[in-house]
């Protein structure tokens, strides 16, 4: 369970944790949670069946099994429906869903990532969150701090994308200029993020 406020780089760590783990050839899928609600959400996760529903003009196999074997990352995972956090947490329970429209069980071998900028305890305290659901993503739990609570970090990303800057524009040798070095060292920029 990855949290923190928007922009803090959950998904970049997501992809890191991929990348350096023994599911980094497999599949890496993401769910954009607030994108999608009601049965599209449970439609996206894990597949329907033809005439399952309105607008259901063919079978969809759903993210869960395109991304069997490697990584699926649930971002805004805090956002996802009732119905959809119940299935989620038979999934999570052992590891088997239905497509929407029907019966036959399947069998699912992905490693789930949770992303959130809520805070999930008290969401799960107030109702707005199933609490046994929070309980099974909350196994090993990342937060990740504002790029204002960690200023040391400000020179060292500045020079990370002034590099990447330099090499997509073919202009090799670029530096900051001495005082905007300096503002970054001391952590004076203007509005200090």
């Amino acid at each position: 369970l990855l949290s923190g406020e928007s922009g803090t780089g959950k998904n970049v760590l997501a992809r890191w944790i991929r990348a350096n783990s023994p599911r980094a050839e497999a599949p890496f899928v993401t769910v954009n949670c607030p994108a999608l609600s009601g049965d599209l959400m449970t439609s996206a996760l894990f597949g329907h069946r033809k005439g399952a529903f309105t607008g259901a003009i063919a079978d969809v196999a759903g993210k869960v099994q395109e991304a069997e074997s490697g990584t699926l990352l649930l971002d805004e995972v805090g956002d996802l429906t009732a119905d959809a956090q119940a299935r989620l947490l038979r999934f999570l329970n052992d590891r088997t869903y239905e497509r929407l429209g029907e019966a036959r069980e399947r069998q699912a071998d992905v490693r789930l990532i949770t992303a959130t900028n809520r805070d999930l305890a008290a969401e799960a305290r107030v109702g707005r969150f199933r609490a046994d659901l929070f309980y099974r993503l909350n196994v090993l739990a990342l937060m990740l701090p504002a790029l204002r609570e960690r200023p040391e970090d400000v020179l060292l990303l500045a020079h990370h994308y002034l590099s990447i800057f330099s090499h997509k524009q073919r202009r090799q040798g670029l530096t900051f200029s001495p005082g905007a070095e300096e503002a970054m060292r001391r952590h004076t920029w203007p509005g200090n993020l």
